[in-house]
């Protein structure tokens, strides 16, 4: 090979390696784009993991929720036994027969 023909050669590799300003349009649109992109993609992620929190805390509360309601229904059977009443108004607000007498006993402080 000559050195023109290698010149040449050098030449038209220098001119393939530039972008034409489509080119170089294109690739600045496709950044943007994948900026983008990325972007939504890190919001989208951010707001999946604030509703997983979300999620969880109505969890709990649901589970505190349940629980009560289970409790209060059980109470609900009881008051519809009479005798469980009378025990529950002695017991509670110090409602005695006719000639009953109410004696306070002191509680224990220890173990005993």
């Amino acid at each position: 090979m000559t050195q023109t023909t290698k010149k040449k050669t050098k030449s038209k590799k220098k001119k393939n390696r530039r972008l034409t300003p489509v080119m170089k349009l294109v690739c600045f649109a496709l950044i943007g784009v994948s900026i983008y992109l990325l972007y939504s993609v890190g919001r989208e992620l951010m707001t999946t993991i604030e509703l997983r929190r979300q999620l969880a805390e109505v969890q709990e509360k649901l589970e505190v929720v349940q629980l009560e309601n289970e409790k209060l229904n059980k109470e609900k059977e009881k008051l519809q036994d009479p005798d469980y009443v009378q025990s529950y108004a002695r017991g509670n607000y110090m409602l005695s027969k006719d000639g009953e007498q109410i004696f306070y006993l002191p509680e224990s402080s220890g173990g005993n």
